[in-house]
C-alpha cells in the first residue's frame, strides 16, 4: 500500500459520518422535514433544539430509518441507508438509539437486555456479551442492578440501562431523542452525566433535547429547527449569546428566563 492510499484511508476514517442531503418528509399534508442538509463529523456532538413540532424527533428517526424519507439522501459512513432486511438490521446496530421511553424488554433482566442484541445481531458468544454488558452497566452506574427487571428500577436507572444497551452494539453514532423528557427532575442529571461522559470519550452523538445546560456544555454544534427547517447552526457560545434568526431569539427568550 502506498503512502498516498494510507493517507486517503485516514481521511475516510476521520471524515463525515452522517450526511443528510435535501431530505424531505411528509406526514399527509404536513411537510415535517423541508430540504434538510446536515453533516455530522466523526466524534462530533450535535444538539438539535427547537419548538415542539419543528421536526426534531422525525429528523432523528430518519437517520436509522425508523421513518422513511420522501426525497433526498442519507448516508452513514459513506453508505446509503438500506431499505430493509439484514442490511437494515446491521445499520440499526451501527446507529444506537435512545428514546424518551426506555423500550427495555420488561420480561428480561437488565443484564439480558444489554446482552441480547450482542448475541443476536453482533453474533458474540454469550459469555463475552455478558462481560461487555457488565462493564457497560458499570460505566453508566447501574452495575448493581444487573439481575433486576426494568420495572424494579427508577426511570433514570432504566434510561441508563437503555444507553448501555445501545453502547453494547459498538455503534458508530448514537441518537438520543429527548432522552430525559419522561424523567422526574431529580433523575435528569444522572442521565445527562452519562451522556456528558460519552461526549468526552469521543462518541459521535446527535441529541434532540430541551436541556439547554447540556447543549451549552457538551455540544460542538447547536442545530436550531423550526417548521421543519434548519433555521441556523452555530457553536453553543455563538448560538446562546448571539442567535442570528428571529425564530431562535424568540425561542431562547421563552426558555431562558433571564
Amino acid at each position: 500500500m502506498t503512502e498516498v492510499s494510507v493517507a486517503k484511508e485516514d481521511e475516510a476514517a476521520t471524515g463525515d459520518l452522517v450526511v443528510l442531503k435535501s431530505v424531505n418528509k411528509h406526514f399527509g399534508a404536513l411537510h415535517v422535514l423541508q430540504d434538510i442538509d446536515l453533516t455530522i463529523a466523526r466524534g462530533e456532538v450535535v444538539v438539535v433544539i427547537g419548538p415542539s413540532g419543528s421536526g426534531k424527533s422525525t429528523l432523528c428517526r430518519t437517520i436509522n430509518r425508523l421513518e422513511t424519507i420522501d426525497s433526498g439522501s442519507i448516508t452513514i459512513d459513506g453508505k446509503p441507508l438500506p431499505a430493509e432486511g439484514k442490511a437494515l438490521a446491521k445499520l440499526r446496530a451501527d446507529v444506537g438509539m435512545v428514546f424518551q421511553s426506555f423500550n427495555l424488554f420488561a420480561h428480561k433482566t437488565v443484564l439480558e437486555n444489554v446482552t441480547l442484541g450482542q448475541v443476536k445481531v453482533r453474533k458474540k458468544d454469550k459469555k463475552e456479551a455478558e462481560e461487555r454488558a457488565r462493564a457497560l452497566l458499570d460505566r453508566v452506574g447501574v452495575a448493581a442492578q444487573a439481575d433486576k427487571y426494568p420495572a424494579q428500577l427508577s426511570g433514570g436507572q432504566q434510561q441508563r440501562v437503555a444507553i448501555a444497551r445501545a453502547l453494547a452494539m459498538e455503534p458508530k453514532v448514537m441518537l438520543f431523542d429527548e432522552p430525559t423528557s419522561a424523567l422526574d427532575p431529580e433523575m435528569i442529571n444522572e442521565v445527562l452525566e452519562v451522556m456528558q461522559q460519552l461526549a468526552r470519550d469521543g462518541m459521535t452523538m446527535i441529541v434532540v433535547t430541551h436541556e439547554m445546560g447540556f447543549a451549552r456544555s457538551a455540544a460542538n454544534r447547536v442545530v436550531f429547527m423550526a417548521d421543519g427547517r434548519i433555521v441556523e447552526q452555530a457553536t453553543p457560545d455563538q448560538f446562546f449569546s448571539n442567535p442570528r434568526s428571529d425564530r431562535a431569539k424568540d425561542f431562547l427568550s421563552k426558555i431562558l428566563h433571564h
